[in-house]
């Protein structure tokens, strides 16, 4: 993970106040994430539109959580869209640059946009790791007979 992720010295900004006024947080920093909907690539710079998800303590978008709605990603680089396809995970660094307008079918709506500084692409192996970060495992539920027993310990000089 990028030290700037782990490492990010401004206080979160929650996705919900921003989405609603991003003109009173022009510039300032955040770091956000969640899952990939679609790329575009313009000709100096690329779009990434996100479903915004909380992050853990890591900065690992949490996506068992409900999205709580899109944002999008400003960068001056090329974005493959095989690479970043829809719904794998990002966290990005960036600042708010404002709103922008957006049409998904009939409806035009107003979804902040970020202009990233670094974006992290979340590998599979993290994401299959992570789904059992605490247990189950041998030995997560303590241990068992002969250590304890009608809830003492009953100590053993030779249990084996």
């Amino acid at each position: 993970m990028p030290p700037e992720i782990r490492n990010f010295s401004a206080v979160d900004i929650p996705y919900q106040p921003v989405s609603q006024n991003a003109e009173t947080y022009k510039d300032a920093p955040v770091r956000w994430g969640g899952t990939v909907i679609e790329v575009e690539n313009e000709t100096d710079f690329s779009l990434m539109q996100v479903l915004f998800h909380p992050l853990d303590r890591s900065g690992y978008p949490e996506t068992r959580k409900p999205g709580e709605g899109r944002f999008a990603v400003e960068i001056n680089e090329f974005l493959d869209p095989a690479i970043y396809t829809k719904g794998v995970e990002v966290t990005v660094i960036g600042t708010v640059k404002g709103n922008i307008e957006r049409t998904i079918g009939n409806k035009t709506i107003h979804i902040p946009l970020i202009t990233a500084k670094t974006i992290h692409l979340w590998p599979q192996a993290y994401r299959e790791d992570n789904l059992y970060r605490y247990g189950p495992y041998p030995g997560y539920y303590g241990y068992g007979y002969p250590f304890f027993y009608n809830g003492y310990y009953r100590p053993y000089r030779f249990w084996w």
